[in-house]
């Protein structure tokens, strides 16, 4: 997975920190990262990103027009959660993976690979 760009949208600072170690000892960058909604929609319009990975609610604000601008784009997204809330999300974005916090690096990078195949997903652009 060499060369591949992660944006990131976490608000807790430790999570973030294993986040990001995570992801660069499997070689990806990454972009960001974003502890807020407006930061991460800014990012979410214009970097250049292969997937995404975000806490669905940062700092009591639910990260979903974020996701609706990146997989707009085509760009695969992954939510993260300590929250039981798959049955929260909204409809179009249930089928979105979700890994639950705290998770093992191991299950996440799952999530990533799978997630690499579904970057032909289309749905609605950046507000």
């Amino acid at each position: 997975m060499n060369d591949r760009r992660a944006l990131v949208a976490e608000d807790t600072l430790l999570v973030l920190i294993a986040l990001e170690m995570i992801l660069e000892q499997h070689g990806i960058q990454v972009v960001g990262p974003a502890s807020t909604v407006g930061e991460a929609l800014a990012l979410a319009e214009t970097a250049a990103a292969d997937i995404a990975i975000l806490d669905v609610n940062l700092h009591g604000e639910m990260i979903f027009p974020v996701a609706d601008c990146l997989i707009g784009r085509g760009i695969p997204v992954i939510f993260t959660t300590g929250y039981t809330l798959k049955d929260s999300l909204p409809p179009h974005l249930q089928t979105v993976p979700t890994i639950r916090k705290p998770y093992k690096a191991k299950d996440l990078m799952e999530l990533v690979g799978q997630a690499f195949g579904l970057s032909d997903m289309k749905l609605e652009e950046c507000p």
